[in-house]
């Protein structure tokens, strides 16, 4: 069945006239992958247009698969044939390399762009699983590959792919002697780095809106923090608060309509929702702590924080119909940057142990506290629509890089910039 891709935002042409390309570029470093990952091979693909096309969209789809840690790609120079299509699959072959995938073929001109048929071949059960088309623009070849690798990702997995996703996140640069800092917007593999706006003043907490359409930061450039909202698209933007004191963390809620942040404008951080419709603010905690970092839970009926009000840093849900509060996390002696599975069982956290600062997950139900991460300096974490992996950031010497790690620690990549420090990564939601 014809699948049309229409990749909002990032793939209409217009987009990049409000988005310089930087040279930023990240770099997947894959450092632990699955014990029994799935061979697979992604024939080349056959073009039946004039001249050489400008990406290699089979190397994308493997690269896709290799990334998420589930898959072993069969090197090209490794294969024994190139099939174009499930007839020209010679079963014993691929049995001899051990493979049990095998991905077949075709891309085709048109008149705006173009059209990718690709089939997903079971070698042992010796039958073709599917055949899709996928269609994009003159300037979606990259779209079209991550596309075709999220069909084969679940086909095979039964998880949805994420890697036609996005990240959003904050690179440091020094410019003539003094620091620079951008928000920049890539491929959720570290692909087309661009800048969606550069700050001679630090920029922080950046945050996908539901939609995908746009992106909440904090930005020092008044003198002070500042809350803003800005349109991926047209590049307009609106300024939220502009309070004294903190204005800081800003969370949408699932249904894009509000949005919790933390105020100091009465004097302690406290965490108020703003109505992105009347622009009014409500005051949700009341407490001589401090309680700060908000996210919303999946229903939008109650938000997660961190807040000292026990003493030290630890993670609480404040219901937002009642009022009430109820402490999470009692592991560690420090719990903050709170984050939530898409299918709310599982909250993500910068979790500290013996000095030690890592990424933690905990199941709500049972309380049970899982740590994914080795290194010493991890911090904001975010995770994938899917609810497959998160990707957070570290440190590599005295350079700011990102990682990513699968949910039950299984699978972890780096993500170095080859210029400049980066961190607070946001990844997107779907963009359908």
């Amino acid at each position: 069945m014809m699948r049309r891709l229409t990749l909002m935002l990032t793939c209409a042409v217009t987009s990049w006239l409000f988005a310089a390309v930087a040279q930023a570029q990240l770099v997947v470093e894959i450092t632990r992958g699955s014990q029994d990952p799935t061979p697979i091979a992604v024939s080349p693909f056959n073009w039946s247009g004039s001249g050489v096309l400008p990406e290699d969209v089979s190397g994308i789809i493997s690269a896709d698969l290799r990334r998420s840690g589930l898959f072993a790609p069969v090197p090209q120079e490794d294969m024994l044939s190139f099939p174009k299509t499930p007839e020209e699959v010679i079963f014993r072959d691929w049995r001899i390399l051990g493979t049990e995938y095998v991905v077949t073929g075709r891309i085709e001109p048109q008149a705006q762009g173009y059209l990718l048929t690709f089939d997903l071949v079971n070698i042992f059960g010796q039958n073709k699983m599917f055949t899709k088309q996928v269609s994009g623009g003159s300037q979606q070849l990259r779209d079209i590959a991550h596309r075709a690798a999220d069909e084969i990702f679940e086909a095979i997995t039964g998880i949805r792919g994420a890697f036609s996703t996005e990240m959003i996140y904050v690179l440091e640069q020094t410019r003539g002697g003094r620091p620079s800092y951008a928000l920049m917007r890539a491929d959720i593999d570290g692909a087309r780095a661009r800048e969606i706006r550069r700050f001679n003043a630090p920029v922080m907490s950046p945050m996908w809106s539901p939609n995908g359409q746009e992106v909440a930061y904090v930005s020092f450039e008044t003198g002070r923090p500042a809350i803003f909202r800005e349109n991926l698209r047209t590049g307009a933007r609106q300024q939220l608060t502009n309070f004294k004191g903190l204005n800081s963390s800003p969370s949408w809620s699932p249904d894009g309509t509000k949005m919790a942040m933390v105020l100091s404008k009465d004097g302690n951080p406290e965490i108020y929702v703003l109505d992105l419709i009347s622009g009014k603010f409500t005051r949700m905690t009341r407490h001589f702590a401090i309680d700060t970092e908000p996210n919303w839970m999946p229903d939008g009926k109650s938000l997660v924080f961190t807040s000292d009000r026990g003493g030290k840093p630890q993670i609480y849900q404040l219901t937002l119909a009642t009022g009430q509060v109820d402490r999470l996390t009692f592991d560690g002696d420090y719990n903050a940057r709170p984050r939530v599975s898409p299918d709310g069982k599982t909250l993500v956290m910068v979790h500290r142990s013996r000095g030690v600062f890592t990424i933690a997950t905990m199941d709500i139900n049972t309380g049970r506290m899982r740590v994914l991460t080795e290194t010493t300096l991890d911090e904001s974490p975010s995770v994938a629509p899917n609810g497959a992996m998160l990707m957070y950031a570290t440190k590599r010497g005295s350079k700011g890089i990102l990682a990513a790690v699968s949910l039950d620690a299984g699978v972890k990549y780096s993500l170095p910039s080859q210029r400049g420090d980066v961190r607070e990564p946001a990844w997107s939601p779907y963009f359908d």
